[in-house]
């Protein structure tokens, strides 16, 4: 029944994806996700984890987080309800697009998918209030892999449209490292991921 659009961006191996929405007075029916259209398209992960997170307010801002080693993840991402401002910067060294970050708006409006491919961290600042985010993960979670940067640094110096003491964010967030500390252990190379 469906099939898909996808776009390629400027950051490397990264994918915007907007499956078929079909409507009616009545609202509408989407195929949110079809392993067969996907690797008709190019991609092919095996999915193995979904996972989801309610944020009730605007300007919830959460990450950049990764996981490491052997517990890296490729993430598919969307949005239920609500938008946000979804950010992702790539670290694996030797990328073309090593140190570049991009930020898309991804909605339950937009229907957009976005392909997170291991190597690249990621985050997200929500737009409205009650955003539930959802995403699929090709490796399973692991709490000594997790890694983070600070979503304030000023190297990579991300545009997010709030300001930082405004910003709803964890404590853990808050304290992540700044790109050149986490530079100096970078465990991600590109090809080798």
């Amino acid at each position: 029944m469906g099939k898909l659009t996808v776009q390629t961006t400027k950051l490397q191996d990264v994918k915007i994806i907007t499956p078929a929405v079909f409507g009616d007075q009545r609202g509408f029916f989407e195929e949110t996700y079809s392993d067969r259209d996907f690797k008709e398209a190019g991609i092919d992960f095996n999915f193995i984890q979904d996972n989801q997170s309610l944020s009730t307010r605007a300007g919830v801002l959460r990450g950049l987080h990764f996981q490491r080693g052997k517990a890296a993840q490729t993430k598919l991402i969307r949005v239920v309800t609500g938008a946000v401002l979804d950010v992702i910067v790539d670290v694996r060294k030797g990328s073309p697009t090593y140190k570049q970050w991009e930020g898309y708006i991804i909605s339950a409006s937009n229907h957009r998918q976005l392909l997170v491919p291991r190597g690249f961290a990621h985050g997200f600042l929500t737009l409205t209030d009650n955003v539930n985010f959802v995403y699929k993960c090709d490796n399973y979670y692991d709490a000594e892999a997790d890694g983070g940067i600070t979503f304030k640094d000023s190297d990579l110096n991300i545009d997010w449209p709030i300001e930082f003491d405004k910003a709803i964010t964890s404590e853990k967030d808050a304290a992540q490292p700044t790109f050149a500390e986490f530079e100096k252990n970078n465990p991600f190379v590109y090809g080798e991921i």
